[in-house]
């Protein structure tokens, strides 16, 4: 057993794995102490032992410090576990048993929606999502629940051209400016809405999944049967928004995340 003294050196040094982990860069041991609000000579010992373990890398030219090799096995190891799905399916199982709906887990990849995990009802309908299966991001409310926490740089990256706007029924963003109002909608409402955007005669909600820097890394959407004959319809289905919120918080939570 390790001794008592020794918890508050690892939480220290966890704190400065996590720290580094959310800079877009390295960064210099002065940052660190400070953002931590660790002693220098702490702070100094903290990174040698990292850099020692490989989880941290010193650059001296710059004298800064990154993340390490070892952090990204580690990385990949627990991307190897796949803790996404495997924490969002039995989730997703009481889901669909209490709305009779099909649900789905979905991230983001590039500006398509890509699909992990579904779950039918005791009586499927048939949809054209699957797993495996991508769909434009602008249409689906899965993307649309990520793309609306998104930094407004990120979403023009992922849609710089009229090209990017991929059109399946005649319905949804067609351009950035009309993309961006929809996402400021969907945050003002508090879950994503897409009613025939993808499939004529069906509608579906979303609610995004947090990571544990309050950064969206997946969601939970269902999808049911519903016609609507004018663009905007109009429907939002809070109730049905309120079980999907349910899930998603819940795997939040699982995953160690947070709500922004």
């Amino acid at each position: 057993m390790a001794a008592s003294s020794d918890v508050p050196a690892l939480r220290r040094g966890l704190a400065v794995l996590s720290m580094l982990s959310r800079k877009a860069g390295p960064v210099s041991a002065a940052a660190v102490s400070r953002e931590l609000g660790l002693p220098r000579s702490t702070t100094y010992h903290l990174l040698a032992e990292l850099e020692a373990a490989g989880f941290v890398t010193h650059l001296p030219e710059e004298r800064r410090y990154g993340l390490g090799i070892a952090a990204f096995e580690l990385g990949s190891a627990y991307l190897r576990h796949e803790p996404l799905e495997r924490l969002a399916a039995p989730l997703l199982r009481v889901l669909v048993d209490r709305i009779g709906h099909n649900a789905h887990l979905g991230v983001l990849h590039g500006n398509e929606s890509l699909y992990l995990i579904k779950e039918r009802p005791v009586r499927p309908e048939t949809l054209v999502t699957d797993v495996g299966v991508r769909l434009p991001g602008q249409l689906t409310a899965s993307g649309r629940a990520i793309l609306a926490y998104l930094p407004a740089a990120h979403i023009r990256a992922l849609f710089p051209a009229a090209s990017a706007f991929v059109d399946r029924t005649g319905r949804g963003p067609r351009g950035l400016a009309e993309l961006r109002r929809t996402l400021a909608a969907h945050r003002r409402l508090g879950w994503a809405v897409e009613d025939g955007n993808v499939t004529a005669g069906f509608a579906s909600v979303a609610r995004p999944v947090f990571d544990h820097g309050g950064r969206p890394l997946a969601a939970i959407s269902v999808t049911f049967r519903h016609v609507c004959e004018a663009e905007p319809c109009g429907r939002t289905w809070p109730e049905l928004a309120a079980e999907v919120a349910r899930t998603a918080t819940e795997l939040t939570v699982r995953l160690g995340g947070r709500a922004p």
